[in-house]
């Protein structure tokens, strides 16, 4: 079934190009409130310009190292620092899991390099982050799980090593969810990582360390694997973008496997332009990896030549109804999802919305990770050698795993032996299942198909995570890209996924450039702001006094409120009292929020109740009170018995 929509542009959280933050903290909040950047030649009271690798993308960083203003090994002391200040402390973000000894060291040589008129590429000096499933031979590898907490493996994984030829700075291992096996990210090596936009929410998995990590800005870029929505998750809900390739297209030699026949890997980037370069350093044919047998012969693929801000103009793309409810909690983000494919119309795309022929037949019975996870478990293992584990039977007998992947452990391990006759009719859906997606596209003339790349706002920690789309992609091997598609009424990131043909990723990757160009929705976690002095920001105070315009009125109330905001940690602490009212006259001293958008002006929290004319206390925030917060949309309110409508109403403002 099709249906054309018209072409509305919904303009999302725009950061405007070429501004850089600083230390001027008021500047900060500025930034932070309107996910605006400050002026990299910003100076402070001495005159300075520290550079600030906070939001910087991969063509700043190396436009600094080319002109001197920075060294590498500078900008992996900056990134460090930012690891210090909000991944143990502040929102305690629990992203990283190792920190590679010798980041400094790799970084000097980059620089000796450099000065000697070497250069390697774009991404020479770059630190840069690998989830903890990429083998490397100069640190462990451990998928995230205590089993394997002190191994090293012999050699490289083949995207390590091609990002070590490429200069490219080791930083550190991310979390991960514990051998991949899940999409909450949560490990018995590396524990819970939690999201930046707000750390009570889930941070999707099982890159969800990496997806944490880049976008808190505690590296360039970072690399995670896909086997069913790994990288893709990550990325919308922490409002990055992030390609899982055409089976085939870049190795997984190296990776600990969860489904050899499913797994890819790839980077999770903060901006299109950087997601191509990372590909265009990782992407080949790999004699260890049949899979990429499939490259032999096929020109070079060339993600960053290929971005083109027009590329949308004249495609077809359909936007699949079964996954664009506009009910329930699906709704917020289909509202976004929706306004991302209109601004996608606005820059010439004609949007249909379409209806896969018995999808959820087509779907049905295709996975293989039960099928292929314990035995592609042992056979990485005796391969590598010398692992203090053998199989995953192993790991569950001896309890080296987290409780939360018990269920999922043991009843991989303890199935018996494969189900051969099962396994070879899984791989036949997988592909008739490829054949018939393909031959949908031809019959309407897709470039694309669009749905969200998670149905729901992700779950609070501790829930269960809903609204998956990934096995579209991954049951198929066809290619599909998570691009931010902005926010919900929640305030958290969305993301709206396009699927293609076969070694349709550059286009892809364009047509993600170009929504990226039409809609700008990058917006920097508000917990993780720039760095003063190398340590997270003082708290910012608010201070609000006054009678709401009823000076000179009989019994005219005054409010005196004093906040101070812990932006790492999202908790307001605050002291309110009042003058010109007994307690007996008050009703409610209240944070309101002033209507915008698709969020009302209602009460957010209230802070005393009748006969109390005073309150003190402190708040945890949600990502969307703090937006609301930091943009000038939330005021103290007081109700009392003379008007019960509302006698004073000041907006919250930050001193100075």
């Amino acid at each position: 079934m099709l249906s054309t929509r018209g072409p509305v542009v919904h303009r999302l959280a725009v950061r405007r190009p070429g501004f850089r933050p600083h230390i001027a903290w008021g500047l900060v909040l500025a930034a932070v409130a309107s996910g605006a950047r400050l002026s990299a030649q910003a100076v402070d009271a001495a005159g300075s310009a520290p550079f600030e690798v906070w939001e910087a993308s991969i063509p700043e960083l190396q436009a600094a190292l080319e002109s001197g203003r920075v060294s590498s090994t500078e900008l992996v002391d900056a990134y460090l620092a930012r690891i210090a200040a909000y991944d143990r402390a502040g929102p305690t973000l629990n992203a990283i899991i190792r920190l590679h000894p010798t980041a400094r060291e790799q970084a000097r040589r980059l620089d000796a390099e450099r000065a000697s008129g070497r250069v390697r590429g774009p991404l020479h000096g770059i630190p840069i982050l690998l989830k903890d499933n990429y083998d490397t031979f100069d640190m462990p590898t451990a998928g995230s799980t205590v089993a394997l907490a002190g191994w090293t493996p012999p050699d490289d994984a083949f995207q390590v090593r091609k990002l070590r030829e490429a200069g490219a700075i080791i930083l550190a291992k991310t979390n991960m969810h514990e051998l991949a096996a899940g999409i909450t990210s949560i490990s018995s090596l590396g524990g819970q990582t939690r999201n930046p936009y707000d750390p009570a929410r889930n941070p999707g998995g099982s890159s969800g360390g990496t997806g944490a990590a880049v976008a808190a800005s505690f590296g360039a870029v970072g690399w995670g694997s896909d086997t069913c929505g790994s990288i893709r998750i990550p990325s919308s809900v922490h409002n990055l973008v992030g390609l899982r390739p055409t089976k085939g297209l870049s190795s997984i030699d190296g990776l600990i496997p969860l489904s050899h026949t499913q797994d890819t890997g790839g980077p999770l980037a903060r901006s299109v332009v950087d997601l191509a370069i990372a590909l265009d350093a990782t992407v080949g044919a790999d004699a260890a990896d049949p899979a990429t047998e499939a490259m032999r012969g096929r020109e070079p693929v060339g993600f960053r030549a290929a971005l083109d801000a027009g590329a949308l103009a004249g495609t077809r793309i359909g936007a699949l109804t079964e996954w664009l409810s506009d009910s329930g909690a699906e709704a917020p983000v289909t509202a976004a999802v929706r306004a991302a494919l209109d601004a996608m119309a606005a820059a010439g795309a004609e949007i249909v919305d379409i209806e896969i022929p018995e999808q959820d037949s087509l779907l049905a019975n295709t996975g293989v990770i039960g099928h292929e996870f314990a035995v592609d478990l042992a056979e990485y293992l005796a391969a590598a050698g010398g692992g203090p584990v053998a199989s995953l039977g192993e790991i569950v007998e001896l309890g080296l795993h987290h409780e939360q992947l018990d269920g999922t452990f043991r009843r991989r391990s303890e199935a018996g032996p494969r189900d051969e006759a099962a396994y070879a009719e899984a791989l036949e859906r997988q592909a008739a299942l490829r054949e018939a997606i393909v031959a949908f596209m031809d019959a309407e003339r897709l470039d694309a198909i669009a749905y969200p790349t998670l149905r729901r706002d992700p779950a609070r920690i501790g829930s269960p995570p809903v609204g998956g789309t990934c096995q579209l992609a991954a049951h198929s091997g066809l290619p599909a890209i998570s691009a931010p598609a902005g926010f919900t009424r929640t305030g958290m990131p969305t993301g709206v996924e396009l699927i293609g043909r076969p070694f349709d990723d550059a286009r892809l990757v364009s047509f993600a450039y170009a929504l990226e160009r039409a809609i700008e929705p990058r917006r920097a976690p508000p917990r993780t702001p720039p760095l003063v002095d190398g340590r997270a920001p003082e708290p910012i105070r608010f201070s609000v006094v006054g009678d709401g315009g009823w000076a000179g009125r009989p019994a005219a109330p005054r409010l005196h409120g004093s906040f101070s905001l812990d932006l790492p940690r999202g908790t307001l602490r605050y002291l309110i009292s009042t003058s010109g009212l007994g307690p007996a006259d008050a009703h409610a001293i209240v944070l309101q929020r002033r209507g915008s958008g698709t969020r009302p002006n209602a009460v957010v929290r209230r802070l005393s109740g009748p006969g109390h004319a005073s309150a003190e206390g402190t708040l945890t925030l949600s990502a969307a009170d703090l937006d609301d917060l930091l943009a000038g949309r939330i005021e103290l309110a007081l109700y009392t018995a003379d008007r019960p409508r509302g006698a004073v109403r000041l907006v919250l403002a930050p001193e100075g």
